[in-house]
């Protein structure tokens, strides 16, 4: 077997790592597999007969593609940060639970990385997020790290610090039985279609806040209380005709259909048995890059 084919199976067996790197770093699955595509570019150019853990390598330099790409976003402003002026950034969601489910991409979130925790990441700088994400979910030693940022190991540790500070704060822990959530999102459902206004207020919680994205064609809409959330969600109800209870990124949420197209996918965050934050991608051209059908 040649060298080339050696290294290109070695390349396939860290893609999925590097898919999920290149998901939390970006947020979006199109630019994520972009990112790993590059660093395969990268690989193919490069004698790697000096690198011990080509795994540890190739992480880094996955990195440093993501990096980049922030960057220019960044200097771009083509995506405002969440709760900017009024309007919300989320990242793609990773639905599973429908036949059209992809199990390549349900490996993204395999520990459960919820949109909510993703949507803080965006509200990070780009040092700073590749030095949580590297450091803190993926475990990469800070001297590692340092270099990509052009940083010292004592700098990208206090970066990664500050980070998880931010991200404690604003993504305190949700619930954990699943069972218990998808019945929370099941009286959430149950009412909101009922146009039950007393049933919802129960399930959600009163400093609720509701994010959604609805691309550069529909006006991204945040939403804070209860009263206020749950009667958007009556509204909104009217529109779909078909409702499913999936997984997205791991937690019970919904994608909503209307004469077989996607409407929206919906995330939800729960906290004590209510409803804390509900995230809704409803940008047409993104859900339909995500394959969804009824």
């Amino acid at each position: 077997m040649s060298e080339e084919i050696l290294l290109a199976e070695r390349f396939e067996a860290e893609r999925p790592q590097l898919r999920s790197v290149a998901y939390r770093m970006l947020g979006s699955l199109a630019e994520a597999e972009d990112a790993v595509q590059e660093a395969w570019l990268k690989l193919s150019r490069t004698d790697v007969s000096d690198v011990k853990n080509l795994g540890a390598w190739l992480t880094t330099v996955v990195g440093r593609v993501c990096l980049d790409m922030l960057r220019s976003r960044t200097s771009r402003r083509e995506d405002p940060l969440p709760e900017q002026e009024g309007k919300a950034r989320l990242p793609d969601p990773v639905v599973s639970g429908l036949a059209t489910s992809n199990p390549e991409q349900e490996i993204l979130v395999a520990d459960s990385v919820g949109i909510a925790l993703m949507v803080v990441l965006e509200t990070l700088s780009p040092a700073e997020r590749l030095a949580f994400v590297l450091h803190d979910m993926f475990d990469v030693p800070f001297d590692e790290i340092a270099p990509v940022l052009g940083r010292n190991s004592a700098s990208t540790r206090q970066l990664a610090s500050r980070a998880r500070r931010r991200v404690q704060g604003a993504a305190p822990s949700a619930d954990a039985d699943i069972t218990r959530k998808r019945e929370v999102v099941n009286a959430f459902l149950t009412a909101s279609r009922g146009g039950d206004f007393e049933a919802l207020l129960a399930v959600l919680d009163p400093e609720v806040v509701a994010r959604s994205d609805g691309g550069t064609l529909v006006p991204s809409v945040l939403r804070r209380g209860a009263a206020d959330v749950a009667s958007q969600a009556i509204t909104f109800a009217r529109f779909a005709a078909d409702v499913r209870l999936v997984l997205v990124n791991g937690t019970p949420g919904v994608v909503s259909f209307a004469e077989g197209r996607p409407l929206s996918v919906m995330s939800f965050t729960i906290r004590n048995g209510r409803i804390t934050e509900l995230d809704i991608l409803t940008d047409p051209s993104r859900l339909a890059t995500l394959g969804l059908t009824a």
